[in-house]
């Protein structure tokens, strides 16, 4: 009877971890990379020699993230960056070989540095709509009227 009751206890402990386990929303500082121009795949932009993979142009830059769609606020600015699609490798580069390869491809590096407006804005603007309706919540109490019955 005491194995039982013993092994019930036990049984019942991890049952009620499990159970009171809450979903946690992620925030947090994230680097995001996103390709900005697609340069020709030939032997220069290979990853490595022989390889049928091959590097294009990406915007890397971090940001302060809510549940990795609610980017509230940028922490460093963006970079062009060497990148494979589909992955999260990227290669740094000199300014020189920068500016090289944007000559060469006959892009504008001020406009692949351009940020969306949902990634400038759109977080900001969410988060403020969020407080406020908050502080509606808060602050627009009900307030009861007092009627008087009428007696006819």
């Amino acid at each position: 009877m005491v194995k039982k009751n013993l092994l019930l206890s036990f049984v019942s402990m991890l049952a009620a971890n499990a159970v009171s386990a809450k979903p946690k929303i992620p925030f947090g500082k994230i680097d995001k990379i996103e390709i900005v121009a697609d340069l020709p795949n030939t032997e220069k932009y290979a990853v490595s020699i022989g390889s049928k993979e091959y590097l294009d142009l990406a915007r890397m830059h971090q940001e302060y993230n809510i549940a990795w769609v609610i980017p509230v606020w940028i922490t460093q600015d963006p970079k062009l960056v060497l990148a494979k699609k589909e992955s999260d490798e990227y290669f740094e580069l000199t300014n020189a070989q920068l500016d090289q390869i944007v000559n060469e491809n006959k892009l504008n590096k001020e406009s692949l540095l351009q940020l969306g407006l949902y990634t400038k804005y759109g977080g900001k603007l969410i988060v403020l709509l969020i407080i406020g309706l908050i502080l509606y919540g808060i602050f627009s109490k009900d307030n009861t009227k007092k009627v008087n019955p009428i007696n006819i």
